[in-house]
Parts: C-alpha cells; sequence; structure tokens
C-alpha cells in the first residue's frame, strides 16, 4: 500500500480547505459470492484489501443511500464514491451494485469532485446498459486504461474526454469558490495578476461603469461617486469579481498608514520567482529597477509605531528607484505585511474639551468611537477626511485610539 505522508505540512490538516490531486481511481462491486471487492483500480494496490474491508461497508451501502455522493475518510485516504444499483434479471440477485470512488488526500477538499464522480457514474451506468461493459469480466484493459485517462487528464487539466463505441462524455472540474468577504466603504479593490484574463466586453453594464475607476487606490465609496453608480451595485459588482478571483480588496493607501511585517516576509527572501514579480511590481522604472536588498529592508522596517511617510523619511524610496505605494499593495497583496488599524473609544465625556464648532461634528462620530470601527471606516461613513477626524482625535483626551 502507498502511503502519503501528509504530517510533514504543517498548513495540510482535514478541513484546511486546500484542493489535492486524484491519487487513485477504483471501481468496486458487490459480488453475489465474494462480496464487495475491488474490481480494478489505478495505480495498482494503492488502497490494500484491509483498508478496502474497513471500508466496504460504506462504499457499497444499503438501498437507501444508493445515487448519493458518498464521502468516508480513514486511514490518511478521502474516499468519494457515487454507488449505484442496476436492476436486472440478467444479474445475479437480480442486481449489480457497483461504485466508482475517487482517492484523495484526507485533508483535500473534494466537493468540486462530486459531480465529476456522478457523472462518470452515469456514463458508465449506460455503457453497461448498452454492452455489459463492467460486468463483463473479460474486458478489464478498457476499464484500466480509461480510469487512468481519467486520473490523469483531470489532474493534469481539469477535465477529461470519454469515448466509447457510440457514447461519448466530457468531464470537467469546475471549482467552487468560497463566498467572498462583504464588501466595505473603505475598502479598495485591486485587479489581481491575472487582469489579462478579463475580458470586460464578457461582464454586465454596472462592471463596464465601474471598471476604469478601479485602480488600487480608489475606495469602493469613491469608485462610486466617481462612477456615479449607486453605492450597493458596486459593492454587489465587486464583490461578484472578488467570487471570481478578478480582484482582491486592500486598505486604503495613506502615508499615516502604520503596517507591520508578516512571518510570510521570509517567502520573499527564498523564491526567486517571487523576487522578480516584487522587484518588477514595485520598482519606478524598468530601465533602473530597485534592489532586493533595498526592497526587503523597507519592508522588515514596517512595525508598529512607524508610519508609511516616516519610511520615506528614513530611507527616501525615490532614490532607491521604489514606488513606495506599489511597494504597500504588493506587500499586502502577498501577506508580507498586514495594515495596523487606529480603532477610537471614547472613556468619558468627551465633549467638555471642545468648542461649538467642533460640538456638532463629534456628537455625529461619538457613535463610531466605541473601539468597533477602524478610522478609515468612520472616515467613510461620516465623509469626513483623515486629517479631520485625527485633529478631533489629538484635542480630546477622552478619546483613546486601540492599534490592532
Amino acid at each position: 500500500m502507498s502511503v502519503i505522508n501528509n504530517s510533514q505540512s504543517s498548513d495540510r490538516f482535514e478541513g484546511c480547505g486546500k484542493d489535492g490531486p486524484i491519487r487513485c481511481i477504483f471501481l468496486c462491486e458487490f459480488h453475489h459470492v465474494a462480496g464487495p471487492k475491488i474490481t480494478c483500480q489505478v495505480p495498482a494496490n494503492y488502497i490494500s484489501k484491509e483498508v478496502f474491508d474497513a471500508v466496504s461497508v460504506y462504499i457499497i451501502p444499503k438501498a437507501q443511500l444508493q445515487r448519493s455522493i458518498l464521502t468516508v475518510t480513514l486511514l490518511g485516504f478521502k474516499i468519494l464514491g457515487f454507488p449505484v444499483q442496476i436492476d436486472s434479471r440478467k444479474y445475479a440477485r437480480n442486481a449489480f451494485y457497483f461504485n466508482l470512488c475517487f482517492v484523495c488526500d484526507s485533508w483535500a477538499r473534494t466537493v468540486h469532485y462530486e459531480p465529476v464522480v456522478k457523472k462518470l457514474a452515469d456514463y458508465l451506468i449506460a455503457m453497461e446498459l448498452e454492452n455489459g461493459f463492467l460486468s463483463n469480466q473479460e474486458k478489464p484493459g478498457k476499464l484500466i486504461v480509461m480510469l487512468r485517462q481519467v486520473m490523469d487528464d483531470i489532474n493534469s487539466q481539469n477535465m477529461c474526454t470519454l469515448t466509447e463505441g457510440t457514447t461519448i462524455t466530457h468531464l470537467k472540474v469546475v471549482k467552487v469558490a468560497d463566498d467572498p468577504p462583504p464588501v466595505l466603504d473603505h475598502l479598495v479593490p485591486i485587479f489581481s495578476p491575472n487582469k489579462d484574463d478579463f475580458v470586460i466586453d464578457q461582464w454586465d453594464l454596472t462592471t463596464h461603469q465601474v471598471y476604469p475607476y478601479i485602480d488600487g487606490f480608489n475606495h469602493v465609496a469613491k469608485i462610486a461617486a466617481e462612477a456615479d453608480v449607486e453605492n450597493n451595485l458596486v459593492k454587489a459588482c465587486v464583490q461578484n469579481l472578488l467570487y471570481y478571483g478578478v480582484v482582491a480588496l486592500i486598505p486604503i493607501f495613506q502615508y499615516s498608514n502604520v503596517y507591520t511585517a508578516t512571518p510570510k516576509l521570509k517567502n520573499l527572501a527564498s523564491n526567486e520567482e517571487l523576487q522578480r514579480q516584487c522587484i518588477a511590481y514595485v520598482s519606478k522604472s524598468a530601465r533602473t529597477p530597485a534592489t532586493l536588498r533595498d526592497i526587503f529592508r523597507m519592508y522588515s522596517s514596517m512595525t508598529y509605531g512607524t508610519t508609511v511617510k516616516d519610511l520615506c523619511i528614513r530611507f527616501n524610496p525615490n532614490s532607491l528607484h521604489i514606488n513606495e505605494r506599489k511597494l504597500v499593495q504588493f506587500g499586502v497583496l502577498e501577506g508580507f505585511i498586514r495594515r495596523v488599524y487606529k480603532y477610537p473609544i471614547v472613556c468619558g465625556d468627551s465633549s467638555s474639551s471642545e468648542s461649538e464648532d467642533n460640538l456638532s461634528t463629534l456628537s455625529q462620530l461619538q457613535g463610531n468611537f466605541i473601539g468597533v470601527s477602524s478610522t478609515d471606516e468612520i472616515c467613510c461613513t461620516n465623509g469626513i477626511s483623515s486629517q479631520q477626524l485625527e485633529d478631533i482625535l489629538e484635542r480630546d483626551p477622552n478619546i483613546y485610539v486601540i492599534w490592532k
């Protein structure tokens, strides 16, 4: 039996949500004398008799579970099947029971394989009804070739076309994406690196109107205002683009922002392809590219209490051929750095220290000063600049700021 040791990878565990390849495909049936058995599998002997015996009661289940997607996780394997019963007097016991199963690593996400398993089972039913393709034990070689083609094509291309006589079927893996996060007014949509695959003509009218204003710096509320599109429509549009992986969401860029480096920054030191992408993205000019050393120094200097403005004064990124705005964008997208947000919270009577002119503004904002809304969100919601909000926070000794 081939055993895959998954413990060596700390980010691979059951429920981690990561996709994995098909490790094996096997066909099993209920023999009227021998009971449940594997008829053939690719690669051979991947699932041992001991493992199969332990799960056979679930692989060839009772009638109530026939024609249902079943997933069994056991002994480091995740087995996905679609058990079938074909009733006919030509079979022993008047029925033929079989199950075509995909085997993946126990940690792998398999929901996107479910339609493929069902469609492949339906294809085998059609061939069995046409010429006894499965029950005829004189032709196991054809089935082995077919299963190998399915596994190789699905793993390499996410699709496969099978032809047997006059029966043809097309199999395709359609990835089921997670629901995208909520789109908030103060977040900034930015096109992902595969923007070239985005064909604007294939999208709806709202996307056509919003598209020119997505530049990685305009936040959602600003895009809605400049595109003259209702705010909720822009949010729905951006959420749709998020779902299909066309855009990502990042924080508003301001020179007063604070970022801190994350453990993922070490990837930049070891991954040469990532280094090339980073240098190309953050350099002010392709003729005089920035050096990895200078880029890494700026990333590693990002920490609590240090603003982007502080970093620019210290390093002078212009002289290093670095575009600091692009530097921050790339760092956030790759997870090298994360934004440290400010959350105002009021304690006591904050109005006593304010002039009459500021009381009106303060009364509007005070409901936001509960440590839940960031300064970015407060500014966008109330239509004030970050400098106006900073002035209010600095003048009032009863308002504290939580950094997180």
